[in-house]
Parts: C-alpha cells; structure tokens; sequence
C-alpha cells in the first residue's frame, strides 16, 4: 500500500510542474513567466525529492534525500525573490536595481553553503527504545542554511504584500489567488523552517505540512490561470518594502509566541496527531484568506451592517481628508485623476474606475483607469464631438446611470470604457466646477451588483467636485504659466525694439543731412562710421535675442566710461541741443560696453526729446565713494512727482506720444545687473538730472 505523505508529495510535484509549464504557454512571455516557472520548478523537485525521502528505507538512503531536498530548498528564495520583484510591477527595473545586492546575496549564498556542506549538513537519531529512526539532527551549516531561508521567505512574503496593497479595483482582482496561493506556501514555510531551527532537527512529520501547503496553494493558482493565465497587471508600489509591512509584524510576534504555541500543541493531542491538524488548520486559513480577500463578502458584511445597525457607511471626514492629502501631493492632471480613481475604487468598492476628460477641442481624453494597461486598457483618445451634443451632461448634477443615457457622447464612454463583467451597469458622475465641464467619472463592475445607495450618490458628487476643482486649479495655473511666458516674450520683445528705434532715429537723422552735406568729404566719411557703427550695433542686437534665455547676460570687461560716452555721443550724431562734457573719472570700469553703452544712448535719447532746440545737456563722469557716477542733466520739461514714483522705471509707461515706455525699464535693469543703481530728480519746467552709480573694482 502506498504511503499517503508519498503520494501526497508527488502530487503537489506534479501540481508544481503543470503550473510551471502552463506559464510558458502564453503568447507573450515575460520575465517574470520564466521565473515563475523556474521557481515552480524548484517546487516540483522538492516535491519528488521530498516523496523519495519518505519512501526511502535505510537511514543514508533517507539522510541522501533529506539533504538533496535541502539543496533545493536553496536554490529556491533567489528564484521567487527574484519573481516577487518583477511580478506586475511597471517599474520593476528600478526594483532590480535597488535589491541586485540583496538578490546576489540570496541566490548565491545559500546554495553554496548547501553544496559545500552536503555530506554534512544531516545526521540521523535514533530513539532509545525503538531502533527506528525518528529524527534528523542539523549541523551547524545546516541552521545557518533554515535561518537564510527563513529571512528569504519574508522579504518575498513583503514584495508579494506590496505588489497586492498597490493593486487596486481589477487589478487585485486578476492578481489575488496567485498571490494568495504563494502566500499559504511560504507562510506553511515560515512555521516550518522555525520548528527545525527550535528544535535543532527535522522532524518528518513536517514534510506533510509542506508539501499540503504546496498542493493547496497549487489549487488556489490554478484557479488564477483559468481566470486569466499568469496575468500581470502594470502597479507602482512603494520603495519602502519594510516599512509599515504586515508581513514583519505577523512574523514577529510568531516568533515571539512559538514556543508557547508548541506547550499548546501537546495539550491538544501531542506530536502524534499534530501533523493532520497543522494540515488541516492550513486548509482553514487558505479558505479564510479567500473570504477576506472576497469582495462580496466584503460588501455583504459592510450591507449588513449599514442597514441592520443603521451605521453610517462611510466616514466623510475621513475620506474627504485622505482624497484631499492625495490630490495635494499631485503635480499634473495624470497624478491628481490617478490618486482620484485609486481613491475612488478603493472607497465605493469598484473594480473599475476611469476619468474621461474635455480637452480645449472638446475631444474625450483618458485621464486615469484602475484598469490594467495594455490591449484592455480604455482608448486613449475618443473621436470629437460637436458642444451642443454635450450640452446634456452639463445639466447632470448627480451621478447617472450610464446605461440609460442613449445621447453620442454616453455611447463613445460605454465603447471606450472596459468592463469586466458584462451584466453590470455603470455608474458616471459629471466633474463639474462653476460653469466648466471638465469631464466624467465612471464607475464599472461594482462586486456582488451592490446598489448605491443616496448617501454614497452625495459622497461621490463630492469627492467628483474636489477633484474638478483641483483640475480646474491645474488648468488655470498652466494659463498663467503661459501668459507669464508671454508677458516676458512680449518684454523681451519691446527691449530690442526700443534698441532698433534709437538705432532707426539715428539713420533717420543722417538720411535728413546728407543731401546737404553729402558733397561734405569729412561729412561722408563720419556717415559711413555712422552707418558701420550702427550696423555693428543692430547685429549685436540680434546676437543678444538668439542668445536671450529670460535673464540678462553680460560680457564684462575693463573699459574707459569717457571712451564709451563720447562713442555713443557720437553715434547720436548732429542735434539741435548744446552738449557740454565734464569728463574727469580716469579708472576703467567692469562693465558690459554694448549693455552700458544703451543706458547713455537712451538717456540721451530721453533728455534730446524733452529739451527744446537752442537747450542744453551736459554730461559729468566722477569718481566718489569707491563708486563711477554718470551725471547727466538737461533743461528739458521735467516730470512731475507721481510720474516719477508710479511709472517711471515701469514698463509700457511713458509721456511720448511715440514712445513705448520701455526704456528706462531696461536701464534700470541693466544698472542693476551690474550691482548699481540710478537716481533721478525732476520737476516740471525745470529739467531733470539722471546719475548712473556703477561700483569700481577694488584695487
């Protein structure tokens, strides 16, 4: 007759190694299908192993297999590590990364230590008064072997934790009985690998709980594949793995209470029978784990007690407060209609939750899906639709039934938004803020066809209306981004066009002479100086704009301020003002000679127009204080006071009548690039007097 523990441990090899090949028959493999296959492999050989150990009948012929079984017992944690951190999840790359020092370590360390001390690892005990043997004591290599085990099956158990706490709505769905199935075999391993390391030894009855928790959980991912095959869904779970991990904290307080639970063990029937109750026990946890995972027992227990205890169903402070944390820390539209639709899913208990947005051109635009990507992913993108045919969803103040709604624009959301489950009627809310419509939110495959009930009705018009004001915030502060890039375009823009007027006025000016003076030699030879300088000066002029990247630049270099006067002064040429010069700064200055050079041209520019012919302009250099100081004064009309303080150094502010008031808004801000500053003083009918303060190089 056949040993029941052998045929079940060649049962759950055989479970293992149908899984395993299952994995390769999918039409697109994946990484994580190879090591999905490769860990179950490992399963299956433990299985065969572990069934030929039970069979054996010498006492080496047992040790042999025990030990074999434990070198596959090595090989394993590297490969389901390895598994639990590319399993549906989008940025496992980054993960890899992370964990290659950890990951090395796992599959690297264990299966050299087994392989080195394989001739040592087990040694047989017999019991005194029977000759059989009943036990198989561990060398040291051999505990330092279980305890690496063990710590590999609880950073695997973590990564499985995370992946599924990501998860929301379909997603967990389509990944919850694989997870669950490899959680209940490497849970059975966690009791396992702690009874050998209490008891320094392996005692056989354990085989039974393994390999029982390796042919339920074999069952539990069997119902995954004919659900969906070995399907993964694209999730981001946090990097910080062990914190706040459930995982640690059941196995830490397991450890803590082990030995209690095994005085426990004994008073309920002893070593004898322990092996069928831990079995048993194992099937009742796979079975609980299943309901709680159940989403409609979940929705069956949250009915009950809203109707029979008259609770409330949802606690608005509390969802409100968490919607609210979550869109805050969003950037753009993607994360803010991502945390809404996690949110959303999470709170209403729906599979499936896609936010449809209205671009500018009244195109429906996918904003987020709890949906997992790919082919079953909604469409991007739906074809426009007239205004007026949207003009019924802006009178939706509450959430409808999709279903009922036989206008265009409901028929392209039902066309575009997945439903697993065909029976089931979708539910839409209006994102509604003021007078804009910013888009739809629709809920799909509710568990258990649990109807909404009012006080859900107001929670979801007003979790929908948070995040339509969030949008709507979103867009607004685009715009104003884009209306302050315009504005400093515009700015931009207005600087070198008051640069090209002075330039234009100053071939203006030499145009009105020259069919006068062009018989004049000296006249034609300083046009040409003119025309050549003012060429040089426009050229530079579009240098700067290519160059301009929304801040000033400046090529500093020493240079003689007294030169750079009387070059500007002559680039003006012949007006109809007398200029006297009083010129007595000696030093060189750090400055920018073209950026200074078109503060005087502008200043002299302004005092010319405001000073009458026969008037007169002076302009004084000096040294005081450390600093070079530009004086210019003319006998002009002046400015009044509230001019002076309101509009002055303003841009698009200015007195002329041809102006565009931008000129001493970009001397200023030349002067202060080079750290100094510009002081005026004015009074209507009594001219005005400009000084330029530049700072001098220390000596």
């Amino acid at each position: 007759m056949p040993d029941p523990s052998a045929f079940l441990a060649l049962t759950a090899a055989a479970a293992s190694l149908l899984l395993g090949a299952s994995a390769l028959i999918q039409r697109r493999r994946s990484l994580a299908s190879w090591c999905f296959f490769v860990g179950m492999l490992v399963f299956a050989g433990e299985g065969l192993l572990q069934g030929l150990s039970i069979r054996a009948t010498r006492p080496e012929d047992l040790v042999w297999w025990q030990s074999c079984t434990l070198v596959a017992k090595s090989i394993g944690p590297g490969v389901w590590l390895a598994f639990s951190l590319v399993y549906s999840r989008g940025n496992y790359r980054e993960f890899l990364r992370r964990w290659r020092v950890v990951l090395a370590f796992v599959a690297i360390l264990p299966p050299l230590i087994a392989l080195l001390c394989f001739r040592g690892l087990i040694s047989p005990v017999h019991s005194a008064p029977s000759p059989e043997l009943i036990w198989l004591a561990l060398s040291a290599p051999a505990k330092l072997l279980n305890a690496l085990i063990l710590i590999s099956v609880l950073l695997i158990l973590t990564n499985f934790e995370r992946t599924f706490q990501a998860a929301v709505g379909t997603m967990r769905w389509r990944v919850k009985f694989l997870l669950l199935g490899l959680g209940l075999i490497f849970g059975a391993r966690i009791f396992t690998r702690t009874q050998t390391l209490l008891f320094s030894g392996q005692d056989l009855g354990l085989v039974d709980i393994e390999t029982g928790a390796l042919l339920i959980g074999c069952v539990m991912i069997g119902v995954a594949h004919l659900r969906r095959g070995l399907s993964e869904v694209d999730v981001y779970p946090s990097h910080a793995i062990l914190q706040n991990s459930v995982t640690f904290v059941l196995a830490g307080c397991y450890l803590f209470l082990v030995g209690v639970l095994a005085q426990v063990v004994k008073w309920l029937g002893g070593s004898s029978t322990f092996q069928l109750q831990a079995l048993i026990i194992l099937a009742g946890v796979a079975g609980l784990g299943v309901l709680l995972l159940s989403e409609r027992l979940r929705q069956r227990v949250k009915y009950f007690v809203s109707r029979h205890l008259r609770r409330p169903h949802h606690d608005f402070r509390q969802v409100w407060r968490r919607l609210t944390e979550r869109l805050a820390s969003a950037s753009d539209t993607t994360d803010s209609c991502t945390a809404a639709t996690q949110m959303i899913s999470e709170t209403f208990n729906a599979l499936s939750v896609t936010v449809w947005l209205l671009d500018e051109q009244q195109h429906w635009v996918l904003g987020a899906s709890t949906s997992e990507k790919g082919d079953k992913a909604p469409s991007a993108g739906i074809a426009a639709h007239e205004v007026s045919d949207l003009a019924d969803l802006g009178q939706r103040v509450e959430p409808f039934d999709l279903e009922e709604v036989s206008t265009t624009w409901a028929g392209a959301l039902r066309a575009a938004t997945s439903q697993q489950f065909s029976e089931r009627r979708r539910l839409a809310v209006t994102l509604r803020a003021g007078q804009h419509i910013l888009g739809v939110v629709v809920l799909g495959d509710r568990v258990y066809r649990m109807p909404y009930t009012l006080e859900e009705f107001e929670l979801l018009r007003c979790l929908a209306d948070q995040l339509a004001a969030t949008l709507l915030n979103l867009r607004l502060g685009q715009d104003l981004a884009f209306a302050r890039e315009m504005e400093t375009f515009q700015t931009m823009s207005a600087f070198f066009v008051h640069d090209l007027k002075n330039s234009a006025s100053s071939l203006n000016l030499m145009l009105q002479n020259l069919p006068q003076h062009f018989d004049n030699p000296e006249f034609r030879e300083d046009a040409l100086r003119g025309l050549e300088r003012t060429t040089a000066h426009i050229n530079g002029l579009i240098a700067r704009l290519s160059s301009f990247r929304g801040q000033l630049e400046l090529n500093i270099g020493r240079v003689n301020l007294n030169d750079l006067i009387l070059e500007a002064i002559a680039q003006m040429g012949p007006r109809p003002v007398a200029i006297t010069q009083d010129l007595q700064l000696a030093e060189p200055v750090r400055l920018d000679r073209e950026q200074i050079k078109s503060v005087v041209i502008n200043l002299m520019t302004n005092a010319h127009e405001a000073t009458p012919p026969g008037g007169r302009i002076s302009i004084r250099t000096e040294k005081r204080d450390g600093q070079a100081i530009l004086t210019l004064t003319d006998d002009g009309c002046g400015m009044a006071a509230d001019f002076l303080r309101k509009s002055l150094f303003r841009p698009f502010q200015t007195t002329k009548k041809k102006g565009i008031g931008i000129g001493m808004f970009q001397s200023r801000m030349i002067v202060e690039a080079h750290q100094g500053r510009i002081q005026v003083s004015s009074e209507p009918g009594q001219g005005s007097t400009f000084r330029v303060l530049l700072p001098l190089p220390a000596r």
